[in-house]
């Protein structure tokens, strides 16, 4: 019998009549769904199910992407919360009547610019695990701020250098700049280029000059940058202009985080449901199956089945037969 969810490249569903989605991969299907335009959810595909402003931000920032956001009349998009334009995804099968909700990466939280995932019925749920063990409990949104923006105040007689992904974290990084004494905000231009995009489809704007070889940055001057501050171009401004450096994750919990990552200072910040929101979801949506991906796929697949009582499997590549799982 067809197993109708897979992991191959990206997440497979098919249905009755063997017509073949592929979710957040190039694996072959008839139709390709992409949840948000990170590099590790981009499909090839020209012709993509998925937001408008996904697409957009696709074509940004991928060289030579141009796709095209199109429906399918099996698929219904709902907010995720992650990110700017990323969808939540439920495929139903017209044949069957089963509902299939993929929820690609997703944050149950309101924050800045974002509606937080509201979750939806369905009889399989395919759920992201990020942080899927219990030492992922989350400070609220509001708390952390807070504290970045007491640690933003402090350093005044310093440029800061603030790192987040280019989509997603550094426009939420933007927008809490705008609230402090900082005033000067620069950009890299990789950041830019998405907050541009995101500005001429969403009612919200983004402080940050785009920072440039010509720009000096001095005392109260902030640099919102991805990438790491290990890279010598860091280093070196680093070094020549006193700068300190910040990173933000919800990875930040451990504390850890800033030595193995190389910062001066770490926040909690995330973009993903912590483990009691993931816990919530599952029961929120209270489908017949959950299957797990990413993260502590393996962890909370089993508190799901053990303590919130639901038939739960984590996807492994290739499996071929339920003891595979």
């Amino acid at each position: 019998m067809t197993r109708r969810v897979r992991l191959g490249d990206g997440i497979e569903i098919t249905f009755a009549d063997g017509e073949r989605f592929v979710l957040d991969g190039s694996g072959a299907g008839d139709t390709t769904l992409v949840s948000h335009a990170h590099g590790d959810h981009h499909a090839r595909a020209s012709e993509i199910v998925a937001s408008d402003l996904t697409a957009a931000l696709i074509a940004t920032r991928r060289s030579g992407a141009d796709p095209t956001a199109v429906d399918h009349p099996a698929v219904e998009l709902f907010p995720a919360g992650h990110v700017a334009g990323s969808r939540a995804m439920r495929l139903t099968d017209p044949d069957t009547g089963r509902r299939y909700l993929y929820t690609g990466d997703c944050s149950t939280r309101d924050r800045f610019h974002l509606d937080g995932f509201d979750p939806v019925d369905a009889d399989v749920l395919v759920l992201e695990t990020t942080y899927g063990t219990p030492e992922y409990r989350l400070p609220p949104t509001e708390e952390s701020v807070a504290a970045v923006q007491s640690w933003l105040a402090e350093t005044m007689d310093r440029p800061v250098l603030l790192f987040g992904y280019a989509l997603g974290r550094a426009q939420k990084l933007q927008r809490i700049l705008a609230d402090s004494p900082r005033e000067r905000v620069f950009v890299t231009d990789a950041i830019a280029d998405c907050s541009e995009v995101i500005e001429a489809y969403r009612d919200v704007t983004f402080p940050g000059q785009r920072y440039g070889s010509d720009t000096e940055l001095g005392a109260g001057d902030a640099l919102v940058c991805s990438g790491s501050p290990r890279s010598p171009w860091v280093e070196s401004l680093v070094e020549a202009r006193d700068a300190v450096t910040a990173g933000f994750s919800g990875w930040a919990v451990d504390d850890s985080f800033v030595y193995r990552r190389g910062y001066d200072e770490g926040f909690v910040l995330s973009d993903h449901c912590d483990f009691d929101e993931l816990a919530s979801v599952v029961e929120a949506v209270d489908p017949e199956q959950v299957y797990t991906q990413h993260g502590f796929a393996d962890e909370f697949a089993n508190y799901a089945a053990t303590e919130l009582g639901y038939p739960a499997q984590s996807l492994k590549a290739n499996q071929a037969t339920l003891g595979d799982f």
